[in-house]
This record gives C-alpha cells, structure tokens and sequence, in this order.
C-alpha cells in the first residue's frame, strides 16, 4: 500500500512516526512506547506523558493502532497499544518517503555515498 493510496496522509511527525516505529516491534503500553522511542534515539526524544498520550488517542481514533486487552493483571489501568494493518501500511509508507529523501541527499553529496 502506498502514500497515493491514502492521498489524506500528510508527512508524520517525527512524534509519530517513532510512536508506529516502537509498536512495529510489538505490542507496548503508554510507558513501554516512551521508552522505546527513547532507546530509538539514543535520548535524542523524549516524548512527555501529555504529548505522548494526545497522540496514542488520536491514532486509536484514526485507527493506525488499537488499544488491547493487556495481561498484565498487576497494572490494570495500562492501557495497551498494537499497529493495525492501517498504521503499518502508513508507516511503510513513511519509510519509503524519507528513504526517497536520504537518496537525495546522497546525490546531492549531503551524505556520503552507500558502499556497494
């Protein structure tokens, strides 16, 4: 699936692609999503708990993930999060577009060159 077959998909921000980035490598609560992406930038973002949880509401909405039953019976209020096939086809489709961008800039000798 690509970008033209959800032509309504703006660029993601960087908050959100990283939020689809850290649930492409499996199902996450709130606090596990903050940390991954963290890890995934080397501290570089820190995404906080307001900015963090307005933006998981907004892609359950959307329905690029969804909220599931967790197992942790400990921690009954966390609420857990998984890609659907939707937010992993836009997040594919992400990939691809800045992919595109990093192949321009190595043309344009911004980046060094790929060894073959």
């Amino acid at each position: 699936m690509s970008r033209s077959e959800h032509p309504e998909t703006p660029p993601l921000s960087a908050a959100t692609f990283h939020i689809l980035l850290a649930l492409a490598g499996g199902d996450r609560h709130g606090y596990a999503i903050g940390k991954e992406v963290e890890e995934q930038t080397a501290g570089a973002v820190s995404l906080g708990p307001g900015t963090l949880y307005r933006i998981l509401k907004q892609l359950t909405i959307d329905a690029w993930i969804a909220e599931i039953d967790s197992a942790d019976d400990e921690h009954e209020r966390r609420r857990t999060y998984r890609l659907t096939s939707r937010g992993r086809a836009i997040a594919q489709a992400e990939a691809r577009r800045l992919d595109a961008l990093v192949s321009v800039a190595r043309a344009r000798r911004l980046l060094p060159a790929l060894a073959r």
